[in-house]
């Protein structure tokens, strides 16, 4: 994560990688067999990470649905223009196109997201924090809008902001979950 902060997946060699991390480019092929395994793997425990981090603002004691799901989509979010989890994730998902390995492992990184986002609708549902809603189908919804912000902030788009770009999502979750 930290040569793809550095340089880039543009610029980002076997070679250079090997050097930064103390061994050769051959080493690495070796031990992830191309770059796009080894851009996967990185992928998948970046997300391993991430994912802790998600099960602690969702668990947080004290803290409403509502606020849970506000520090969700904030977590969500790539922190601003050239986000190394967020390259990552465009890099690789861009390589799924021609890589049928690594299409099929997209949902072991999508799929936790999407379940701890229906359990948390559901739970604010139960508690009358949201109006009723099909948890399923809004995640998806919910999902697809944070996706929607979060590649442009990824990639730099002038005039797109992390902040401003919250208050857009907060707005659309306040209206599709509004409480009756």
């Amino acid at each position: 994560m930290a040569a793809i902060a550095e340089h880039g997946l543009a610029g980002l060699t076997m070679a250079a990688l090997g050097r930064q991390v103390g061994m050769s480019g051959g080493h690495l092929l070796y031990y992830f067999g191309s770059k796009d395994r080894l851009l996967l793997e990185t992928l998948r425990w970046s997300e391993e990470q991430l994912g802790g981090q998600r099960r602690e603002v969702l668990a947080r004691p004290g803290t409403s649905a509502r606020e849970r799901l506000a520090a969700y989509a904030d977590l969500y979010l790539p922190d601003g223009p050239g986000d190394p989890r967020w390259t990552l994730w465009i890099e690789v998902w861009g390589r799924s196109l021609a890589d049928a390995g690594i299409r099929g492992a997209q949902p072991d990184v999508e799929e936790p997201w999407h379940r701890d986002l229906v359990a948390l609708l559901r739970e604010g549902a139960a508690a009358g924090e949201f109006g009723p809603v099909d948890a399923e189908a809004a995640a998806v919804r919910i999902r697809a809008l944070l996706d929607g912000f979060s590649t442009p902030i990824a990639v730099g788009l002038p005039g797109v902001r992390r902040e401003e770009s919250l208050a857009h999502v907060a707005a659309v979750l306040d209206r599709l979950l509004a409480a009756v």
